[in-house]
């Protein structure tokens, strides 16, 4: 008989189940993990329980192990940390990382996992696929030092991306969101903060990450003459109104795009995916990323949680589901 396991899925825009899932027999190259904490990525994962995948972006939206097909049923999700109980013999009894969804236990090649560091507990190590696209978004945007930078969007993502761009000497960097609770979070993460209005001017990089055309706006309004904003949003089936009139072209400002799926062009020559995921969990020894963790559930809790995240999202940055 096969083993079972138990898995979360979207069965339709706002509904989700727990479902039996059997697993494989583990092969010569494979492990067997045992999730133990698993994290949910609220921005992208309610766009998923909502139903707002793009069809045209369907594809391009898919997760490393995702079952299923949008709008539903699908099994979708992509941080989760568990311990190796079946696999080679330099992984049995690993606490690692891997792109899977909310499962109790998997089985998947041993490629496709990363061990953890001792010295990164598991709630930390939910984020490694979080602070992988912050640094994809640091690897294009290539500041330097000194640099007045102003990230708009507290979300993980701005979160993750703001704790990195703190580390460069000299550099001044601010966090700006609507919600003033971020101002404790920014101070935790060793950086600024401003509510949009009073947000500092002259930036010489803005990085933009509030999936918002008010903060776009504001973005192209922040950045100096000559500047770029990094635009790191995903919008979901949402038209995004550019005000490319006024001083944009007099400033001759620049919009470039960052998205994780691929390495970044200033690295990937000489950087795997594998090797940018691994830089993110060496990166989570930082303390400071605990600041992005808002809350625990327990597994068997998971579809109600996803349903009060999407209504009330407001405080949430990564919510941890234990097992």
């Amino acid at each position: 008989m096969s083993r079972m396991a138990s898995a979360f899925w979207t069965v339709a825009p706002g509904v989700g189940e727990l479902r039996e899932a059997p697993l494989p027999g583990p092969g010569p190259d494979d492990v067997l993990v045992r999730t133990v904490r698993s994290g949910v990525s609220r921005g992208t994962e309610t766009l998923v329980w909502r139903g707002a995948v793009p069809r045209s972006q369907e594809d391009a939206m898919r997760a490393p192990f995702q079952e299923g097909r949008f709008p539903g049923p699908v099994k979708y999700g992509y941080l989760n940390v568990g311990v190796v109980e079946e696999g080679p013999a330099a992984l049995l009894g690993r606490t690692v990382f891997c792109l899977f969804p909310h499962q109790t236990a998997y089985v998947v090649p041993a490629a496709a996992v990363l061990p953890v560091p001792d010295d990164v507990p598991p709630n930390r190590a939910v984020l490694a696929g979080v602070v992988e696209t912050a640094v994809n978004a640091l690897w294009d945007a290539q500041p330097l030092l000194g640099d007045r930078i102003t990230v708009i969007g507290g979300g993980m993502v701005g979160c993750s991306a703001a704790r990195l761009l703190a580390g460069i000497p000299g550099a001044v960097v601010t966090l700006v969101d609507v919600e003033d609770g971020r101002a404790r979070t920014a101070e935790r993460l060793g950086v600024g903060f401003a509510r949009p209005d009073e947000a500092p001017a002259e930036q010489d990089l803005v990085l933009h990450a509030s999936a918002t055309a008010a903060g776009l706006r504001r973005a192209l309004e922040l950045v100096r003459s000559d500047g770029t904003v990094l635009e790191l949003s995903w919008y979901g089936d949402t038209e995004v109104a550019v005000p490319l009139g006024a001083d944009f072209h007099a400033r001759r400002l620049t919009i470039r795009a960052s998205q994780v799926g691929t390495v970044a062009p200033a690295r990937r020559a000489t950087r795997s995916r594998r090797d940018r995921l691994a830089l993110a969990l060496d990166l989570l020894r930082d303390p400071a990323f605990d600041a992005l963790l808002s809350g625990t559930s327990p597994f068997r809790e998971l579809p109600a949680v996803l349903a009060r995240l999407a209504e009330r999202p407001a405080g949430t940055l990564c919510h941890v589901i234990t097992y």
